[in-house]
């Protein structure tokens, strides 16, 4: 896990894997933002587009903030970045979370930016006016 990055709040996944459902059979795609080096939240940028086959961030249209990475889901039970994954992971930070048909707790996998499977601990945090308890 790279400096700066602790884990994914247990809440910020939670809400991942229940959008990733509501949006089944198409994907769902998004930026991650961290707080106090905790990823807390997902940012969807305006125009993204998507279906059954993938999903396209605009990045033009990303606000002047930071990413740490991205987030999508595969539609299929496959967890691995495709050759367009791993174009995305190179523009948007070293966190990306790829979330798997049946999306259960145990349907995803997070890599670097270079599609290396990595290791992000799921934190048991509170998150109350965008503070972490």
């Amino acid at each position: 896990m790279s400096a700066g990055v602790k884990g994914i709040a247990r809440e910020t996944l939670d809400f991942i894997l229940e959008v990733s459902k509501s949006t089944y059979p198409n994907e769902f795609a998004g930026l991650l933002q961290t707080k106090d080096g905790i990823i807390t939240d997902i940012l969807i940028l305006p125009g993204t587009e998507s279906s059954e086959v993938n999903a396209v961030l605009k990045l033009f249209m990303m606000p002047n903030i930071s990413a740490v990475g991205s987030v999508h889901s595969h539609p299929s039970s496959i967890i691995r970045p495709s050759k367009a994954d791993l174009r995305l992971f190179s523009k948007t930070g070293n966190h990306h979370i790829i979330v798997g048909h049946p999306f259960g707790p145990e349907n995803w996998k997070c890599f670097n930016g270079s599609g290396e499977e990595i290791s992000l601990d799921v934190l048991d945090v509170e998150i109350v006016d965008d503070e972490i308890l």
